[in-house]
This record gives structure tokens, C-alpha cells and sequence, in this order.
């Protein structure tokens, strides 16, 4: 009678070097970390506080741009002003190269992005002239300096974004017939006791009267207009031999200084361009550009200090966790597995950890710009990169983390780790 022969049993099967995917890589890096949260918990706070920073400094760094453009270039992004160029003499004097014409207004007006614009002079009162609200020669008044007088033409108003507390401000009838009315600054107006216009109230420049029209008050450009005495243009041509504007007011769309500057010299001088000099805002504040450069440099440093520590606690974790797995690494390379794939195990670890923390961190970062957004009215201005990049900045962390662990796992024999297991 034949003997059956006997059958071995089944022999776990090895992974071999080359089958070793980047899922069996994932899956055992994942494996082990899911097993101590409370440890995964404190490496990934270093990470997660880290690209917070730097997602909320990048974060804020476009917000605030905006806000402080708004801040320090609210008026000023929309003030253009045009005045004839100074051109120097054999003495070292400056005069002014050319005068400017009095249609002005309606040439600087053809030009796209000017919503307003309107003519300014300030007029030279004759000696000893006076600016009184009382026709007898008042001693208390005469001693002190009249207020400033100017010379506008009706759209100055528009154009400085000022308000009327009293009356109204004179209008191109005015101008063109050369009517003998004025419109006063509110500190003016105290100065010369005008409290309103109900009364038909007149003030007296040099003995004749101007019949107080209007009182303004909170301009937006050109503050000294407060202090003064504001005639029609026509007026001033008249009463006071006013020979040509002193300059050209206009207010202009936001972001469109450099163009409107270099049109207005050309549209208010076409025969000679030189002679005008253009002030026209720039793209952004210098102020508003240092004040942003000095809070970005203060955040980024802050930033890279705590991802440093991100490092530092990620690599000494990982460091621990190969310690504490040594006959677990002896025995992987017992059943064959190379010291590349243990290496790769443990870089993948850190990896993981890396990118998780930076998940967290730039989804913790962008919720906190938002709420900070909310609370101030502010509106948010975030870079979609800025959370992609911070992900993988985490990624980042983890290769520099992972690398003095897992060489020194790599190189752990597998003999001496189950002899000492």
C-alpha cells in the first residue's frame, strides 16, 4: 500500500523589494500614526501653528494692502493737479515757464478718467486791503491779516469733494457775468462772524461788497480753502486784473493717474508740454508700501521660527517612534525588507505628518483672516495658492524632519534588533 505524501503548510508570503508599492508605503507610514493620536496631536501642532502664520501673514499682507491703500490713498489716488512749470534764470531764480489757459476746465475734462475738474487761483489782495464783514473801518478787524482769497471756477466744489453747511456754491452764470458774489470757508466764516446765509449776509473786500452766497465746510483736498474767501474766476478777472489760473484741480478715477497725467500736459499746453508740471497720483502710497513691506518681514520672521520648531518637533518625534520600533524594523528586515524601504517607511511618516499639519494650518489660517475680516469689516483678499502652497509647505517640514530618522532606521541591522528586542 502506497503512503500519501505529505503536504507542507503554507509559507506567509514576503514582499519582494520591487513589489513594494507606494500604497503598501502609505499604508504602513498611516498605520502606526493612527495608533497614538494623542502623540500624532502634539507633532502636528508645531506644523499647524507654523503655516497658520504664514498662510495669515500672506493672507493679511494682500488684505491690508488694500485697506491701507484705501487708508492713506482714499483722496489722494483721485487728486490731479496741473501748474505751470518752473523754469530757472541766469540768477538762480524760478519763474513760471508759461501761464495756463482759461479753458483749462473744459480741455482736462475731454480726458477719459477725469470725473471733475475746475481752475484755482489764489488772488494778491492790494496793499493794505482788507477782508471785513462790516463796511466802517473796524480797528479790531483792520489790525489783524485778512483771510486768503481765491479765485475758482463753480465746478471747485465737485471737484474737492466739499460740502455746503449753508446757502450754495456760485455757478457758471456767476463766473461768466463776473457777479460780485463769494463763498466762504467754514473758519473764515467764524472769523468774519457769517453764521449762515439766511440774512443775505455781505462781506467787503478792499471796501466793495460780495454778497455771501455760500459757507462750506469738510473738504476733502485742499484744506486751506477753509481759511479763505472763494470768488468767481470771471469775478477775479475783473475786480483784480487776475491775469491766468495758478493751477488746475482735477479729480480723477482711481488707478488712472499715470495716464491722465501724461495727457493733461499735452491737452493744457500741446505747442509746449514742458511748461506744465503734472502732479498725478501714483499706483500705490509709499507710505502705505513700507508700512506693509515692515509688517510682512515681522510676520515671515515670526513665521519661519515657529515652522523651524514645526522641524525640530517632527524629526524628534520620528526619532523616538524609530527607538521605540526597533524589533519591529529588525523584523521587517528579516522578512526581507530592504534598508531603502525603511527608509522610505519612516519618510513617508513624516510626510504624512507634514502635509497633515499643513492642511490644518492653512485651513486654520484662513478661517482665522476670515473672522478677523468679519469683525473689522474688512473685505478678505486671499490668493488661492497661498492655501495650496501652505500644504505643501507642510510636505516640505516633513521631508527636513524625516530625513535623520529614517537614515538611522535604514540602518539598523536586523540581527542586532531581535537580539536586543
Amino acid at each position: 500500500m502506497r503512503r500519501r505524501a505529505r503536504v507542507a503548510p503554507p509559507v506567509p508570503a514576503v514582499v519582494r523589494a520591487d513589489r513594494f508599492s507606494a500604497g503598501d508605503l502609505l499604508f504602513e507610514a498611516t498605520a502606526d500614526l493612527s495608533s497614538r493620536p494623542g502623540r500624532l496631536v502634539m507633532t502636528l501642532l508645531g506644523t499647524v501653528i507654523g503655516v497658520a502664520a504664514l498662510v495669515l501673514t500672506l493672507g493679511f499682507a494682500h488684505t491690508t494692502a488694500a485697506q491701507l491703500a484705501r487708508q492713506f490713498n482714499a483722496f489722494a489716488a483721485t487728486q490731479l493737479v496741473a501748474v505751470p512749470a518752473q523754469a530757472q534764470t541766469g540768477t538762480d531764480r524760478s519763474v513760471a515757464a508759461g501761464p495756463l489757459p482759461w479753458d483749462a476746465v473744459e480741455r482736462v475734462e475731454r480726458l477719459a478718467g477725469v470725473q471733475a475738474a475746475a481752475v484755482v487761483a489764489e488772488v494778491a489782495l492790494p496793499e493794505g486791503a482788507t477782508i471785513t464783514a462790516v463796511t466802517v473801518n473796524d480797528p479790531s478787524q483792520a489790525q489783524a491779516a485778512p483771510p486768503r482769497l481765491f479765485a475758482a471756477s463753480a465746478q471747485l466744489l465737485d471737484t474737492v469733494e466739499g460740502t455746503v453747511t449753508a446757502g450754495r456754491v456760485f455757478d457758471a452764470g456767476h463766473d461768466r457775468r463776473g457777479d460780485r458774489v463769494a463763498v466762504l470757508g467754514a473758519r473764515a466764516a467764524q472769523r468774519l462772524a457769517v453764521s449762515g446765509v439766511d440774512t443775505q449776509p455781505s462781506i467787503f473786500v478792499d471796501g466793495v461788497a460780495y454778497a455771501v452766497v455760500g459757507i462750506v465746510d469738510d473738504v476733502a483736498a485742499r484744506a486751506e480753502l477753509l481759511d479763505g474767501v472763494v470768488i468767481p474766476t470771471g469775478t477775479a478777472r475783473r475786480d483784480f486784473r487776475l491775469s491766468a489760473p495758478g493751477e488746475v484741480q482735477a479729480r480723477i478715477v482711481v488707478g488712472s493717474g499715470a495716464q491722465v497725467g501724461a495727457q493733461a500736459a499735452l491737452a493744457l499746453a500741446p505747442d509746449d508740454p514742458g511748461s506744465v508740471e503734472v502732479r498725478a497720483p501714483a499706483a500705490r502710497s509709499d507710505l502705505a508700501r513700507n508700512v506693509q513691506a515692515d509688517v510682512n518681514v515681522v510676520f515671515l520672521v515670526v513665521s519661519g521660527i515657529v515652522l523651524l520648531a514645526g522641524v525640530v518637533g517632527i524629526a524628534s518625534v520620528t526619532t523616538l517612534s524609530v527607538m521605540e520600533r526597533t524589533s519591529e524594523i529588525g523584523l521587517r528586515r528579516a522578512l526581507g525588507a530592504t534598508p531603502r524601504q525603511i527608509a522610505g517607511q519612516f519618510m513617508a511618516e513624516s510626510v504624512v505628518v507634514g502635509l497633515l499639519g499643513g492642511l490644518v494650518g492653512a485651513a486654520a489660517g484662513l478661517l482665522v483672516l476670515l473672522a478677523v475680516c468679519l469683525v473689522q469689516g474688512w473685505a478678505p483678499v486671499v490668493n488661492p495658492l497661498v492655501a495650496l502652497g501652505g500644504v505643501l509647505l507642510g510636505g516640505v517640514v516633513g521631508v527636513l524632519a524625516g530625513g535623520f530618522p529614517a537614515r538611522r532606521a535604514s540602518r539598523i541591522e536586523p540581527v542586532a534588533a531581535l537580539r536586543g528586542s
